[in-house]
């Protein structure tokens, strides 16, 4: 009762938040988007401004105040915000006038969507307890071809941890892609599941899912071949941990992978569906 009147009240002041930041950056009356960010956006440091001319128009331009304003909403009740922000937030140093347009969509899809939040409800309980979901974004960063980690783990339907973040080094197919992210996501779901203990909620096995088929059974099969015999040792740790069975890695169909929604830009209607599979939901 105490997290569903919690986190209802801090629905509430996430909704004057967004209300409060579009007035800030003059955004209160602009034309509503429904989706965070589409696919023309293609951002890159190429885009950076040249002249002097366009660096000082864009120095004038709130662009890190825009960012800190988005991450502290994000981190707070936007799950659906992080690969949006993920992106944006690499060009601070030099914001050229294409990133600071796709920064206004996002917050054109604020004006869209400020009533968002996340909703706890004992009735919508998952009997597994906390349930991992991991995907990967194979090359998507323009500048150096790094891929994407992308993590979402929630409980009774509602999302309680989240990332979307480039990883450390280049990889050279999508299975090593995700499983890194799969490594990664194995990372926090050690730590969630000593807190969920301390909590005094029982979670013999936590499950995380995954909608890469050659990812699951890399996770069980310690035999190298030649498409990951590269891999870093230290992204195999995952499965030390598959075998005492505390955590496992299980198969999902991308469609029903709510971690889609931070890898990548998606249409509206694949959006609407990933925001209630991670119980965030309009109130």
């Amino acid at each position: 009762m105490f997290l569903r009147f919690f986190f209802f009240f801090f629905f509430l002041i996430g909704k004057k938040y967004v209300l409060k930041m579009l007035d800030k950056f003059g955004m209160r009356d602009c034309k509503a988007v429904n989706t965070p960010m589409v696919a023309h956006f293609k951002l890159s440091s190429d885009q950076f401004p040249k002249s002097d001319e366009d660096k000082t128009r864009m120095s004038r331009v709130p662009y890190s105040n825009a960012i800190g304003s988005l991450m502290y909403a994000m981190v707070c009740t936007r799950p659906n915000l992080a690969y949006v922000v993920s992106i944006v937030s690499r060009f601070m140093h030099s914001p050229g006038k294409a990133h600071w347009e796709a920064v206004k969509w996002i917050l054109r899809y604020l004006k869209d969507s400020p009533d968002l939040g996340l909703v706890f409800d004992q009735h919508r309980a998952d009997p597994r307890g906390a349930v991992g979901n991991v995907d990967a974004d194979y090359g998507g960063d323009l500048d150096r071809r790094r891929s994407l980690s992308a993590c979402i783990f929630t409980l009774c339907r509602s999302a309680i941890t989240w990332y979307s973040s480039l990883q450390a080094i280049a990889v050279m197919s999508t299975t090593e892609a995700e499983y890194i992210a799969a490594t990664e996501g194995m990372k926090e779901a050690i730590w969630l599941r000593g807190l969920v203990s301390e909590l005094g909620l029982q979670q013999d096995v936590l499950v995380i899912f995954c909608d890469n088929k050659s990812v699951v059974h890399l996770t069980r099969n310690s035999k190298y071949h030649s498409r990951t015999k590269h891999n870093e040792i230290k992204h195999h740790f995952i499965r030390d941990i598959v075998d005492t069975a505390d955590i496992i890695v299980e198969k999902i169909h991308t469609t029903e992978n709510p971690a889609d929604m931070l890898t990548k830009p998606l249409p509206s209607a694949k959006i609407d569906h990933c925001l209630n599979l991670a119980g965030i939901i309009h109130t």
